[in-house]
């Protein structure tokens, strides 16, 4: 097990450093620039602009430069939030998109898991067509849609929970939830189909053939078994969730990293673009070196191939 994350970190390098030239050389080659947007400004302000940040140089000195930088754990500083640097931003938005996106992959998998396996067990019955029926709807209908039908109702109507900000922890509940849904919804349908392939396999019939129980032939058989393509898709996942989500975080007037990356992307802030990116890129590398782990846990055969 220590070989294979000392396997995933000496590869994360690599990886890291191609995310961040090929973001720092992409970035550049959009059209427009980061103080384009401001029209009113004379020439002489955005020549003396891109001199403060380096931007006047040649293309291969501003990644050198840049590169410098990040390999002293400074990426950089924002061309739009003057006063607060890219580490400053991410510092005060990543801990927030971090509990969001927690809670909302907890609940995406203790709700999408046991869904998904009550339909498969239950295959044809009304337990099977409520279960793909929630999960249909869960993927069908887009996020912004739900949380708009949550504020009116636990918000507005019922007044029971708050509709916006991040100050207690009954601030998180209709975000989490609202972020959840969709995840929820997918794992659902994913476990159902990765169940119903396991139960048609030999070896279980032959454990029940056997005398197995039926809840030890589910337990240590078709959930093990059929958790393998579930953990495959919960690496990105997690990343994606933890990361924030743009819609949610608008929604519900939340100060995550989501909202960050979208204005950055839009006022071309090349650092805090590059920042987020290389976070993402991170959590990523994180959350699939974890699902190799879970592989080796779930099916001690996997280990052969490291």
């Amino acid at each position: 097990m220590l070989t294979l994350i000392l396997k995933r970190i000496l590869m994360a390098l690599p990886v890291l450093f191609l995310v961040a030239t090929l973001s720092f050389c992409l970035i550049r080659v959009v059209p427009g620039g980061p103080f384009d947007a401001d029209k009113n400004l004379p020439d002489e302000i955005v020549a003396n602009l891109k001199a403060k940040y380096n931007l006047d140089k040649p293309l291969p000195e501003q990644y050198v430069l840049y590169m410098q930088r990040l390999g002293r754990g400074d990426l950089g500083v924002s061309y739009k939030y003057v006063s607060r640097t890219v580490n400053d931003i991410l510092l005060d938005a990543f801990p927030v998109s971090l509990v969001l996106g927690g809670l909302a992959l907890a609940l995406a998998v203790l709700v999408g898991v046991p869904l998904g396996a009550v339909a498969a067990l239950g295959r044809g019955r009304w337990q099977d067509t409520l279960a793909m029926f929630l999960s249909t709807f869960g993927i069908s209908v887009p996020g912004f849609v739900i949380g708009a039908l949550f504020i009116y109702v636990f918000g507005i109507q019922l007044r029971i929970l708050p509709v916006g900000l991040w100050e207690s922890p009954w601030h998180m509940i209709l975000p989490a939830i609202t972020l959840a849904f969709s995840p929820a919804a997918y794992l659902a349908r994913l476990t159902r189909a990765s169940a119903l392939e396991i139960v048609q396999k030999d070896w279980v019939r032959t454990a029940q053939a056997k005398g197995l129980s039926g809840s030890a032939t589910v337990l240590k058989h078709i959930m093990r078994n059929s958790l393998v393509p579930v953990i495959t898709v919960l690496g990105p996942l997690t990343a994606i969730l933890i990361t924030g989500s743009f819609v949610v975080e608008y929604i519900y007037a939340i100060p995550g990293m989501g909202r960050f990356f979208i204005t950055a992307v839009m006022n071309r802030d090349y650092d805090l673009i590059l920042g987020t990116t290389l976070i993402f890129a991170v959590l990523l590398i994180m959350a699939n070196t974890f699902v190799d782990i879970a592989y080796q846990i779930l099916d001690p055969r996997m280990r052969i191939s490291d």
